[in-house]
C-alpha cells in the first residue's frame, strides 16, 4: 500500500521553512528559465484529499513565479459544453505552450476517484479510463511536457478539524459544505480506489510523488522541491 509509506506525522517549523525555502525557491526559478530556453512545457498535477492543502500548496508554488508562464485550473464539475466530449478533451484543451507552466487543481483522475465512486460513471467506464489515462500521459512525455503528479495526503482526523475550523471562519466558509461532511462517509471506498489508482498509474513518464500534508510548511516546502527537482531530471 502506498499511502502507508507516507509518514503523517513528519513536521517542519515556518522557521524551518523560512531557513530551507530559499533554496529550494532558486532550483525551482532556475529549472522555469531553463524550461523556457529548451522550451519545454510542464503540466502539474494536484491530486488530495478534500482540506489537504492543494490551494495553499499551489499559491506558494507559484509565488516567485513570472504570472505569465503559468495558469491554475481550479477543475470542478464539467459544463455542459465538456459533458459533449471525451472526458479528457477539457484537459487536452487547457495544456500549456511550450516555455509555460499549466497547474491543475484536481485532475483527469476525477474519472478513477470522485467519478468512480459517487457513480457519475459506468464501471466500464473508470475501469476503461486507467488505459486512457496513461496513454494521455505517455503522449504528454513523448510531446516532451515535463509531468509532475502530486498526491496531498492527510488523516481522517486532520481532515474533520479542518473542515471545522472553515466551517466558523467567515472568510474560509465559502469552501465548506455539507457534502465535505458527507464524503467522509466513503472514506474506505476512496482510499481503495486511491491505492488503485496510484499502483496503476505510476509509471517512468508520470511518476507520482506523495506529500504528507498535515504539517502545512512541510507540504508546501515538498511541492516546490518536487517540482523544481522534476524539471532538473528532465532538463
Amino acid at each position: 500500500m502506498m499511502l502507508e509509506t507516507v509518514n503523517l506525522t513528519a513536521k517542519l517549523t515556518d522557521d524551518e521553512f523560512d531557513t530551507r525555502a530559499p533554496k529550494a525557491i532558486k532550483r525551482l526559478v532556475r529549472g522555469v528559465r531553463r524550461l523556457l530556453e529548451a522550451d519545454r512545457a510542464l503540466v502539474v498535477a494536484f491530486e488530495g484529499w478534500d482540506a489537504a492543502g492543494k490551494g495553499g500548496a499551489i499559491r506558494r508554488l507559484v509565488r516567485p513565479l513570472d504570472p505569465r508562464l503559468y495558469d491554475v485550473h481550479p477543475i470542478s464539475a464539467p459544463t455542459a459544453e465538456e459533458k459533449a466530449h471525451h472526458y479528457l478533451w477539457r484537459f487536452w484543451t487547457r495544456l500549456p505552450d511550450p516555455g509555460h507552466i499549466a497547474i491543475f487543481d484536481r485532475t483527469w483522475y476525477g474519472r478513477v476517484l470522485v467519478e468512480r465512486i459517487e457513480g457519475f460513471c459506468t464501471e466500464a467506464d473508470w475501469r476503461r479510463a486507467y488505459e486512457e489515462i496513461k496513454g494521455f500521459e505517455r503522449h504528454l512525455g513523448d510531446e516532451g511536457f515535463v509531468v509532475v503528479k502530486i498526491w496531498l495526503h492527510i488523516d481522517q482526523k486532520t481532515q474533520l478539524e479542518r473542515f471545522r475550523a472553515r466551517e466558523k471562519d467567515p472568510l474560509r466558509a465559502w469552501k465548506f459544505t455539507p457534502d465535505d461532511l458527507r464524503n467522509r462517509e466513503h472514506w474506505g471506498s476512496y482510499l481503495a480506489a486511491i491505492e488503485e489508482m496510484l499502483a496503476r498509474t505510476h509509471t517512468e513518464e508520470a511518476r507520482w510523488t506523495l506529500v504528507p500534508a498535515v504539517c502545512k510548511p512541510l507540504a508546501r516546502l515538498s511541492v516546490i522541491e518536487t517540482v523544481a527537482a522534476a524539471i532538473e531530471r528532465a532538463l
